[in-house]
């Protein structure tokens, strides 16, 4: 497809992120990117490529080896994900959304939690949802009303969650529920397995995008978890959520860089190919210039999830980065998955080429995980901290 990524690995590279880039390069173009179009179409969740994820140990890249994961840097486990969403954004997005959930526990769960929990979750035979997000609370976490009241030695549940990837098929539920009505310290979190009695699911969503993103209402009717499930203090879910969604902006700018670097090459294969006026479009300064500014674009966009990633792996804070990044990210992906567009005009109006899905697909990124106004809150707010 036209351009070669020259990626950035660590200083200290071993081999250990060449060798993995290259696996992943190799499954996303030999395995992935043939079943795309068709399973796109029908809406199908991907299963089968999860699972091929997981037996290549790609779902658990940046975790301790000791809970079975690869003990690699968020930097080249970002670059995974770009390679994996350049081939099948619903998939790139699925695989952010996991590592967003394993990473709660990693980070806040006890030691007995994460020796229970995180081994199954970084196996590559489970996949996680973060339920969050509620109908009337998107970008205000602090108007969940999802209520969990302890009862003995579990909490009872009982609320709906809105816009959950995996919804109805993941084996895992990272949950955000009000314990108190404390607006700061209200909130916690909890783990559970997906066939936990009491928890439904509302029908899959009709989206513009990311149809193998199979996004549903989870719903918790008396549902009972145990005590011992709770991730961190109670009350401290507040504080859980947006440290988790810090990582999670990243995985989301990693897949719009993805998706913006698909829809660039294809951009360019094109315009070496169609012929107009006796000549390759490409050969037009015009549409040199578009390329040039959409190559710009994809660059700028890596470079932003790298340095966050960089400052995450060195232990630094890295918050106002991040958002800085999703940001920039899913603009570019907004931005050059329209002019590829353009550059294949007709054509790429019509579902015969893969532009228009990729227009489709950027959108949302603006959106999820916060959405880009709310970036810029975060990043003022920082500034003028």
């Amino acid at each position: 497809m036209g351009t070669t990524v020259e990626r950035l690995l660590p200083r200290d590279d071993d081999g250990v992120g060449e060798a993995l880039l290259e696996l992943t390069r190799e499954i996303a173009t030999k395995e992935l990117a043939p079943q795309v179009h068709e399973a796109e179409e029908r809406g199908e969740f991907p299963e089968s490529a999860y699972r091929l994820l997981g037996r290549s140990g790609l779902l658990s890249l940046p975790f301790a080896e000791e809970y079975g994961g690869g003990g690699q840097p968020y930097e080249t486990y970002l670059q995974v994900v770009e390679e994996i969403a350049t081939a099948w954004p619903s998939v790139g997005v699925g695989m952010s959304v996991h590592c967003l959930t394993a990473n709660v526990v990693a980070v806040n769960g006890s030691a007995a939690l994460r020796e229970e929990w995180l081994p199954r979750m970084l196996s590559g035979d489970w996949l996680g949802a973060y339920c969050l997000s509620e109908p009337q609370a998107g970008s205000d976490v602090s108007g969940i009303r999802t209520r969990a009241t302890l009862d003995g030695d579990a909490y009872v549940v009982n609320g709906t969650k809105q816009w959950i990837s995996n919804g109805s098929c993941a084996d895992y539920y990272i949950l955000f529920a009000r314990t108190s009505d404390d607006a700061k310290r209200g909130l916690s979190a909890f783990v559970l397995p997906g066939d936990l009695d009491g928890v439904a699911f509302g029908a899959p969503e009709k989206k513009m995008g990311l149809a193998c993103d199979v996004t549903t209402q989870v719903i918790f009717d008396s549902a009972r978890i145990p005590a011992a499930q709770l991730v961190g203090d109670e009350g401290a879910g507040m504080k859980v959520a947006l440290s988790a969604l810090d990582a999670g902006r990243l995985g989301i700018a990693a897949v719009a860089t993805g998706i913006a670097q698909a829809a660039l090459a294809h951009a360019v294969a094109y315009a070496g190919e169609r012929r107009q006026f006796g000549r390759t479009i490409g050969e037009l300064q015009g549409l040199q210039f578009l390329l040039a500014d959409m190559a710009a674009d994809v660059e700028r966009a890596r470079a932003t999830y790298l340095h966050a990633a960089r400052l995450k792996d060195a232990g630094r804070p890295f918050s106002r980065q991040a958002s800085i990044a999703k940001l920039t990210a899913s603009d570019a992906a907004m931005r050059v998955t329209t002019d590829a567009v353009q550059v294949l005009g007709g054509n790429g109006y019509t579902r015969d080429y893969p532009v228009e899905r990729l227009f489709r697909d950027a959108k949302v990124t603006q959106i999820f995980e916060g959405t880009n106004q709310i970036q810029r809150m975060v990043i003022g707010r920082d500034l003028l901290r």
